[in-house]
């Protein structure tokens, strides 16, 4: 069955940096494309970034283009956001995804706090 496992998430202080990870199993990783999103408290789930395949191109929300990069290592069924400039608003519950034909996929969430 499909699994997709965050971990990285934490308490970091406006600036800071952190370093998410979600680990892939039970399928294809290498075919398909991987989303971040997040989900801060009373708002809806956000589209952060969206990784192809290769990780050769990478889509952003215009709110983080700026500051975080996504990644991904396939021979490690990995996807990865690194997230820099940490601002407040950034705070929220980050999900990685994957749509596998009709069916859309989601970890259980790491939490992101920013705060001083």
């Amino acid at each position: 069955q499909v699994q997709l496992v965050e971990s990285g998430g934490g308490l970091v202080q406006p600036g800071g940096s952190l370093r998410l990870s979600c680990a892939a199993s039970g399928f294809t990783f290498s075919s398909y494309a991987m989303n971040w999103y997040r989900q801060a408290p009373g708002r809806e789930r956000e589209l952060v970034a969206g990784i192809d395949t290769v990780g050769g191109s990478t889509n952003y929300a215009v709110s983080v283009e700026d500051r975080f990069a996504g990644s991904r290592d396939n021979a490690k069924n990995a996807v990865y956001l690194q997230m820099n400039s940490l601002k407040p608003e950034d705070t929220g519950v980050y999900s990685c995804s994957v749509r596998l034909r009709d069916r859309r996929y989601w970890g259980q969430g790491t939490q992101v706090t920013v705060s001083s």
